[in-house]
């Protein structure tokens, strides 16, 4: 199994605030969700802790380094799942304050 981790050109940013946006709080197993918060924490080097008004989340995007900072904002789109007794996002891309989109790419060969 091997991962990679791409960055693409910058976007504005209302083209991420059209994005159907969930809060936190109303996420739920085995959904496809677009969240936005402030990266509250880095728990590892391949996981941080995302924030917002209604709560906070775990958001996996290894095994690549976090492409971001405590106290970033960002928007994480990602596979909801419960690993380990408590959710967990799967980010498969990430917007960063200045509008890079990083793109987590899961490769099977």
């Amino acid at each position: 199994m091997m991962f990679a981790c791409l960055v693409s050109a910058t976007i504005s940013v209302k083209a991420v605030a059209e994005q159907n946006v969930t809060p936190i709080s109303d996420i739920q197993r085995g959904s496809m969700v677009v969240v936005s918060g402030t990266v509250e924490r880095i728990t590892d080097e391949d996981e941080f802790r995302l924030a917002d008004s209604t709560g906070s989340v775990r958001v996996y995007v290894g095994p690549n380094w976090v492409p971001a900072s405590v106290g970033e904002a960002v928007t994480v789109s990602g596979f909801v799942d419960n690993g380990f007794g408590f959710t967990e996002i799967y980010a498969r891309t990430m917007t960063r304050e200045d509008g890079t989109i990083v793109t987590f790419e899961h490769r099977y060969d």
